[in-house]
């Protein structure tokens, strides 16, 4: 079963995110363009979020969605108090009216799963001193042309895209800061803008307990704000640099989309700041 499922992965995933890579560099080194195997890095990450960025858009929109609904699930839970049917019955009732699909945010985050396990793979293999193998790639693509009789040329607008940052220590720690910072800014546009407001008929004790539990969340979500950027900004000082290449780039995207579809966000008081300081 095992191998069926590495077949499977390399049949649908790997395989063509390789052939795509290797192609993009080839083309590239073929009229001769500077740091050929960053670009076709950035090319085909560029690529391949296109490709997803539908499942993406929804995983978005669903996390907006859920969130304005929030209100609306505050009221079946006190008028449902100690019924977890009735309550079950009633809030799939409002996700069905509202156009909700719960699982919305979920599907597309499963679905982008083995397509960045891929990409990781096919990137970390093209540099054997990193420890990937050349032969792994030689293996899955599709044409002769295309095979790869020693290591690309890694350099990149004077980075080595081959060397993790760890070996080099502070020379490369840029790299990495910003990997971190561009992590933060899409995390902390993820976070809604204004907290959501109570109602007033609301009595003293309700507003207490749900204010208690909404700064509980949001004390959750401010340290997952923090602590995501951290480990992803070690990963890439961890990692060669060809992989916080494909990862900045697809932040960058996945930043421009949040805003296309949901502003700012949170990012939206340190943007005021900013400007009122400047």
């Amino acid at each position: 079963m095992f191998d069926g499922i590495i077949f499977l992965f390399n049949t649908f995933f790997f395989g063509p995110v390789v052939n795509l890579l290797v192609l993009f560099f080839k083309l590239l080194e073929m009229v001769q363009v500077p740091g050929a195997l960053g670009f076709a890095i950035i090319i085909l990450t560029v690529l391949i979020r296109f490709l997803i960025w539908p499942f993406t858009a929804a995983q978005v929109r669903a996390a907006q969605k859920m969130a304005s609904l929030k209100p609306h699930l505050d009221e079946l839970k006190q008028k449902h108090q100690g019924d977890k049917q009735t309550f079950a019955s009633a809030q799939m009732a409002l996700y069905k009216e509202h156009g909700v699909n719960p699982a919305g945010g979920c599907l597309p985050a499963l679905i982008q799963i083995p397509v960045f396990i891929a990409l990781y793979q096919a990137i970390l293999n093209v540099f054997p001193t990193s420890g990937g193998n050349l032969g792994s790639i030689n293996a899955v693509l599709y044409n002769n042309w295309l095979h790869l009789s020693s290591a690309p040329n890694a350099s990149f607008f004077g980075l080595n895209l081959a060397v993790k940052p760890s070996d080099l220590g502070l020379a490369l720690l840029a790299v990495p800061l910003a990997t971190a910072l561009l992590t933060f800014v899409q995390s902390k546009m993820m976070v809604p803008s204004k907290p959501l407001s109570h109602h007033k008929d609301e009595n003293p004790k309700e507003i207490k307990e749900k204010a208690g539990m909404e700064e509980a969340m949001s004390a959750m979500q401010g340290q997952m704000t923090y602590l995501m950027p951290i480990m992803i900004g070690y990963f890439a000082f961890q990692f060669p640099v060809g992989l916080a290449i494909y990862w900045n780039t697809f932040t960058v995207m996945g930043i421009i989309q949040q805003y296309q579809i949901g502003g700012l966000g949170g990012m939206t008081d340190l943007v005021s700041k900013i400007r009122r300081a400047y």
